[in-house]
């Protein structure tokens, strides 16, 4: 039977105990305040669901991570880079980026990112965890992403594009920023062909945890966790807009 989680205690079960299948459930219920989503986050788990469910907190294995130095950057993206007319900012437009992640795609009747997730990544936004990059044409919004950070780890969450190549735009210009600045690794969560042709790569989950353990140490005693904080970025995000 899968743990349901009261919202009073922030604590998960271990992420050994998720489901096979559907691969990586774990858990339902608990909250979105900023303590339930960092302690999630720093324990390899993310929220994943829809209007008509409950909160559901997921943990697959394998996991698909991107380490910086793999990034794979083909001419006609290199080519986009230089000569799109393309300008990057962060955290310039996160709620824009939001919506815009959220809306709705070709193929897809809804969307995960619903109103109580929009406002609750927000929270995390004010809070200096959540971070967007927005790739602009003039001054339109035509791609980005949005995702946690903690140290030199990036939890990335989704991304949209309106112009070619333009949520490829926005993850090289952060990979950059995360080399430059001490960045080691960007969860994927699932396996997707679009980000394994950029370089991302499936990793067992005692692995990934193991990063977690070692690059963000333990702030918090087994699963347990109260505090509304993270460690800050290893990077600056103030340098994506000038990362090249």
């Amino acid at each position: 039977m899968l743990p349901w989680l009261p919202a009073h205690d922030v604590r998960f079960p271990p992420v050994e105990s998720a489901l096979r299948d559907p691969d990586g459930l774990l858990a339902a219920g608990g909250d979105l305040t900023p303590a339930w989503l960092l302690a999630a986050y720093r324990h390899g788990i993310f929220p994943w669901y829809s209007d008509d469910q409950p909160i559901l907190w997921w943990s697959p294995d394998p996991r698909m991570v991107l380490f910086p130095s793999e990034i794979r950057v083909r001419r006609s993206l290199a080519k986009r880079l230089r000569n799109a007319g393309f300008a990057v900012t962060a955290d310039r437009a996160f709620e824009a980026v939001m919506a815009a992640c959220a809306a709705p795609r070709d193929g897809q009747p809804g969307t995960w990112i619903t109103d109580e997730m929009r406002e609750a990544y927000a929270r995390l936004h004010a809070l200096g965890a959540a971070h967007s990059v927005e790739v602009w044409h003039g001054d339109v919004l035509v791609g980005g992403l949005y995702g946690i950070a903690m140290g030199p780890v990036f939890f990335g969450e989704s991304m949209f594009s309106r112009a070619p190549d333009a949520s490829k735009v926005a993850l090289v210009r952060l990979v950059r920023a995360m080399a430059a600045g001490g960045g080691r690794l960007i969860d994927c969560q699932m396996h997707t062909g679009h980000l394994a042709s950029l370089g991302a790569r499936d990793i067992a989950r005692s692995e990934f945890i193991g990063y977690l353990d070692q690059w963000l140490g333990d702030p918090v005693h087994g699963r347990r966790g109260g505090a509304s904080s993270a460690p800050p970025p290893a990077w600056s995000f103030t340098t994506i807009g000038t990362s090249g």
